[in-house]
């Protein structure tokens, strides 16, 4: 016969002292315009698997591509801005 035993490291996983702290809610809160324009683009990809992409697809998909690019370019320049020294912000 075997026994059953839970895995305590599996359930306290998610437990309430685990929080993300004030700095990682900071991260993702700067990150969220990327986040949302790489969503937007695996949705005009997803939208074309099941079917040959029409030129309304593809437009749909260069579109959310340049805007991915440019929010990931703008994140990109935030955060060098942050980081010169001499608060040339």
């Amino acid at each position: 016969m075997s026994h059953i035993a839970t895995v305590q490291d599996a359930v306290t996983a998610f437990a309430d002292f685990m929080e993300p702290t004030d700095a990682e809610l900071d991260a993702i809160e700067q990150e969220m315009p990327v986040i949302l324009a790489d969503v937007d683009l695996l949705d005009a990809q997803i939208i074309t698997l099941d079917r040959i992409p029409t030129e309304l697809d593809n437009r749909r998909i260069r579109r959310a591509r340049r805007r991915a690019l440019a929010a990931r370019i703008a994140l990109a320049n935030r955060t060098t801005v942050a980081n010169m020294p001499g608060g040339a912000a």
